[in-house]
C-alpha cells in the first residue's frame, strides 16, 4: 500500500515530494548556522513555526532537526527546544567542510572521483568477497527500483560505497566517503534530469556485470565510462559550485511538483 500523503498547509503533498523539502529546510538552516546568521546558543523557532515559515509539515521540520542534531549543528533539549551548538575544532577541520570552503565545482568533483573511483572497482574486481558481491547486487538493485529522487541519489552513493568497500582498502573508502555528500548532491541532479540519468543509469548494471566476471580492465573502463559521461552531460552546469547547482535543482524539482515554500537558500 503506498505512504498516505502529507498534509502540508492545508494541501496534500505527494509523498515525493517529502525528501526534496527535507533536503532544502535543512541546507537552508545549515547555511544560516555555518554563517553565523543563527548564532551560536540561539533558540531555534519551534517545529511549528518552522513548519510555518518554510509551509512543510511538522514530521518534515522533525526530519530536518534530527538531521541537524546528527551533524552536530543544534543540541535539542526535551521540553526546551534546539539550540545551535558551538561548533568545534575537529568539526570545522572536518573534511567535507574544508571542501565546501573552496567552493568546488561539479567539473572538479568529477576530476576528483575518475582517479579515485577507478582504482577502487580495480581493487574490488580483484578482491571482492561471495558477500561483498551480494551487498553491491543489493546496492544496484535498490538503485534500480527506487523512484523518488532523493531515495535514488542515496542509493547511488550507497552503490559507489559498496564497491569502495569490497576494494579492501579501508583508506580508500574513507576518501571516498569523505566526498560523499557532494557526491549527493551531484547525483540529485544526475538521478532526475532525463538527458543524464538515460545515458549514465545503464552504466551500474554494466560497472557490476565486469565486476562479477573478475574482469578489472572492463571494470575500470566502464566506470571510467560513467564519471566521464558527467563532463558532456552536464552542460552550462559544470562549473557551478555543486551547492549553487544542488539548490537551483531541488527549487526547480519542488516547483515542479507543484512545492510551495521559502525562496532559493542564500549563499
Amino acid at each position: 500500500m503506498p505512504a498516505a500523503p502529507i498534509s502540508q498547509a492545508g494541501r496534500v503533498v505527494p509523498p515525493a515530494q517529502r525528501g526534496l523539502l527535507t533536503e532544502r529546510i535543512a541546507r537552508q538552516l545549515e547555511h544560516d548556522i555555518r554563517s553565523g546568521e543563527i548564532a551560536v546558543g540561539a533558540k531555534l523557532p519551534s517545529e511549528r513555526e518552522l513548519a510555518v515559515q518554510f509551509h512543510a509539515s511538522r514530521n518534515v521540520v522533525r526530519e530536518v532537526l534530527r538531521r541537524l542534531e546528527t551533524q552536530h549543528l543544534i543540541q535539542v533539549a526535551p521540553g526546551r527546544g534546539s539550540f545551535v551548538c558551538e561548533q568545534t575544532s575537529r568539526q570545522a577541520r572536518s573534511y567535507d567542510a574544508l571542501y565546501r570552503a573552496g567552493r568546488p565545482t561539479v567539473r572538479q568533483l568529477i576530476e576528483a572521483r575518475i582517479p579515485l573511483e577507478v582504482e577502487t572497482v580495480r581493487l574490488a574486481t580483484a578482491r571482492a568477497t561471495a558477500e561483498d558481491i551480494s551487498v553491491i547486487r543489493a546496492a544496484k538493485d535498490a538503485l534500480e527500483a527506487a523512484t523518488d529522487v532523493v531515495v535514488k541519489a542515496q542509493a547511488d552513493v550507497d552503490f559507489h560505497d559498496a564497491i569502495a568497500a569490497a576494494s579492501g582498502n579501508p583508506v580508500l573508502r574513507i576518501m571516498l566517503s569523505s566526498i560523499s555528500g557532494m557526491m549527493f548532491e551531484m547525483m540529485l541532479r544526475s538521478n532526475s534530469d532525463p538527458s543524464i540519468s538515460e545515458s549514465g543509469g545503464a552504466k551500474h548494471p554494466e560497472i557490476f556485470e565486469a565486476i562479477v566476471a573478475r574482469d578489472v580492465e572492463l571494470a575500470s573502463e566502464r566506470m571510467r565510462a560513467h564519471l566521464v559521461l558527467g563532463l558532456r552531460t552536464y552542460g552550462a552546469d559544470l562549473d557551478l559550485n555543486l551547492n549553487v547547482m544542488a539548490l537551483q535543482h531541488i527549487e526547480t524539482l519542488l516547483g515542479e511538483s507543484g512545492g510551495q515554500g521559502r525562496g532559493a537558500a542564500r549563499q
